[in-house]
């Protein structure tokens, strides 16, 4: 089976991230705290609230900030093009999962010579998060896939109808913001990723 990841959208109040997670997260594997706009503290607050609401600590990721993941005990931080290298925080934090954020071969290749865990990757379709950014498609996840040996999560306009193209392409993982975090029926709709992706198991 598949990972599923939730990404924050950063627009949201704490209140209503927390309760959309608390709502979805027995569906997902991971859940992100993608809030660049905010500092540590509030960040933490986040986390403290999450882990109130009943969200595991090894679900939650935390973008960027090492130091809350660590403080936190959470289960992995979210590499940025900015942020710290894979490398420097295996050296320091080994038990921490490290993902990172790649928009090219190039990139994901690095992130894997400096040990990270997975590499997030996209956008694979037309997504509004990313307006004016041509997506990269299928074939381009095809090619990441082949080429490097650690997991690639996909990300980027994924609905429910990609997902199997999306794992035939070789990706092991979706990672959604937008459908979860802004829809009518939040639960309703992890649900029905978590149904296609039960479905695409045989493509592994």
């Amino acid at each position: 089976m598949g990972e599923l990841h939730l990404i924050s959208t950063g627009k949201q109040s704490i209140d209503a991230l927390v309760h959309i997670s608390s709502l979805v997260h027995t569906y997902a594997h991971f859940i992100h705290i993608r809030e660049k706009h905010r500092p540590a503290k509030e960040i933490g607050i986040i986390v403290e609230k999450l882990l109130q609401a009943g969200v595991p600590a090894e679900k939650i990721v935390i973008n960027d900030r090492v130091d809350v993941a660590v403080v936190y005990g959470v289960g992995g931080v979210q590499l940025a093009h900015h942020s710290l290298s894979p490398k420097r925080v295996k050296e320091r934090f080994p038990f921490l999962r490290v993902g990172r954020s790649v928009h090219t071969f190039e990139e994901a290749k690095q992130a894997e010579e400096e040990g990270a865990d997975y590499v997030v990757f996209g956008n694979i379709y037309e997504t509004s998060c990313k307006e004016g950014m041509k997506p990269r498609g299928i074939p381009a996840l095809q090619q990441l896939t082949c080429r490097v040996h650690i997991p690639v999560i996909a990300i980027g306009g994924i609905q429910p109808a990609h997902v199997r193209d999306v794992f035939m392409a070789g990706a092991k993982g979706i990672a959604v913001m937008s459908t979860i975090f802004y829809g009518d029926d939040p639960l309703e709709m992890v649900r029905l990723y978590r149904k296609q992706m039960g479905e695409s198991t045989w493509t592994f």
